[in-house]
C-alpha cells in the first residue's frame, strides 16, 4: 500500500468502526416496531436464575435487556418499577431484568453488570434490585462506590470485593449468555425488551415506552388470559 493512501484509509476504516458502533449502541427513547435482525421468539425462557421483581409465576412477563449507563435505560427502569406496584399488585406482572452492556458506547458498562451480578450472587436477588437502583440513581456510576453501593444493599463488603476481583470466573459468563440472548431475540439497542405470555407470541418494546404505553401492552396481555 503506498503511504499516501494508509491515512486516508486509516481514517476511512475508523470512521466506519465508529459509525457502525454508534448503530448498534443508540439507545432509543422513542418505541420502535423493529427488532433488528433476531427473533424474538429466540428470548430465554424465564428461570430461577433470573432477576426477577414481582411474584415469580406471574402469567405476564416483563422481560428487559438493559445497560446501566444507559440514560433511557433509567428513566424506563421507573418506568417498570411503577409499572410493577401498579399493574403487578395483584400478582399477575413481574419484571425480569438482563444484563445488555452497550461497552462501544459505555467503557464501564460491563464493569457496571458485573457489580451487579456480584451484588446478587453475594447477597440474592433483594439485593440485586437495591443495587441496581442506585447504579441507576448514580448514572454514570463511578466503580469506585461499588463497595458503598454494596454496603447500602445489605451486602458483606469482603465477599462482594472478592466476586468483583475474579468477576471472569464467577459473572462473567452470566453476562456473556444475556448479551448474547439480546441479540438472538433482535435487541440493536437498550433498553430492549419483550411481553412474554405462555402460548403466544413474544411483544416488543424496541425503546423507552412510556408508562401509559407500556400500560396499554399489559393490559392486552393480561386480557388474553381470558380468553
Amino acid at each position: 500500500m503506498k503511504p499516501s493512501t494508509t491515512i486516508p484509509l486509516a481514517i476511512l476504516l475508523g470512521g466506519v468502526i465508529v459509525a457502525a458502533a454508534v448503530y448498534f449502541s443508540v439507545h432509543r427513547s422513542e418505541p420502535s416496531t423493529s427488532s433488528g435482525q433476531g427473533d424474538p421468539a429466540a428470548v430465554r425462557p424465564v428461570g430461577p436464575a433470573d432477576h426477577i421483581l414481582g411474584n415469580p409465576a406471574a402469567p405476564v412477563k416483563i422481560v428487559e435487556y438493559a445497560d446501566f449507563d444507559c440514560e433511557y435505560c433509567k428513566n424506563f427502569s421507573a418506568t417498570l418499577h411503577a409499572i410493577i406496584a401498579n399493574e403487578g399488585a395483584n400478582g399477575a406482572v413481574d419484571w425480569v431484568f438482563r444484563e445488555f452492556p452497550i461497552m462501544e458506547l459505555h467503557p464501564t458498562a460491563e464493569q457496571d453488570a458485573e457489580a451487579a451480578e456480584c451484588a446478587s450472587k453475594v447477597g440474592g436477588n433483594e439485593a440485586f434490585w437495591k443495587f441496581a437502583d442506585l447504579l441507576f440513581a448514580n448514572q454514570p456510576a463511578d466503580p469506585q462506590d461499588y463497595g458503598t453501593y454494596a454496603a447500602r444493599a445489605g451486602i458483606s463488603s469482603d465477599t462482594f470485593a472478592t466476586c468483583l476481583a475474579d468477576a471472569s470466573s464467577t459473572v462473567d459468563a452470566r453476562i456473556a449468555a444475556d448479551r448474547s440472548n439480546a441479540l438472538a431475540a433482535g435487541a440493536q439497542g437498550t433498553p430492549y425488551s419483550l411481553i412474554l405470555v405462555a402460548g403466544q407470541p413474544p411483544i416488543v418494546m424496541d425503546g423507552a415506552y412510556s408508562y401509559e404505553a407500556v400500560k396499554q401492552l399489559v393490559d392486552h396481555a393480561l386480557q388474553s388470559l381470558d380468553h
